[in-house]
């Protein structure tokens, strides 16, 4: 009886920390990666594009995020646990990436010129330019 308590208690174990590893695993779902990457010291500019990403994702696409179809990072590459994304991606100031991930392949997008640009001084301009590349990219079955 002990035995089948132990086995039980296993598989209910093994479920549950396994379940969630293949759910999150990013290169096993198609979706859509919005990529903000920041430094330790952060500018007006810098934190103008983070809230005004962020606002988007808020308003316009809460169920895109709440399913998994948009994710959204937020990565400070001044830590040494994220030097390989900052490498990957070739950053070494604030950046921002929207990226297609369709079978395992990635579609890199860099907005960090639009998002510098207009984040600070026309927010209403980058949300507008951020959605319609999300939507863009949401239609790309």
């Amino acid at each position: 009886m002990k035995r089948q308590i132990a086995l039980a208690l296993l598989g209910i174990l093994l479920f549950a920390f396994n379940a969630p590893a293949v759910a999150s695993n990013p290169q096993k779902t198609d979706r859509i990666e919005v990529i903000y990457f920041h430094g330790k010291q952060r500018c007006v500019t810098c934190r103008a594009v983070e809230k005004a990403t962020k606002e988007v994702l808020d308003t316009s696409f809460a169920n895109e995020v709440k399913s998994g179809k948009i994710q959204y990072r937020i990565i400070d590459i001044s830590q040494p646990s994220n030097e390989k994304i900052a490498e990957k991606y070739e950053v070494s100031w604030s950046s921002l990436f929207v990226n297609r991930w369709k079978k395992g392949q990635e579609a890199k997008n860099n907005l960090t010129e639009l998002a510098f640009s207009y984040a600070k001084k026309s927010p209403d301009r980058f949300k507008s330019a951020l959605k319609k590349k999300l939507e863009e990219l949401l239609k790309q079955k």
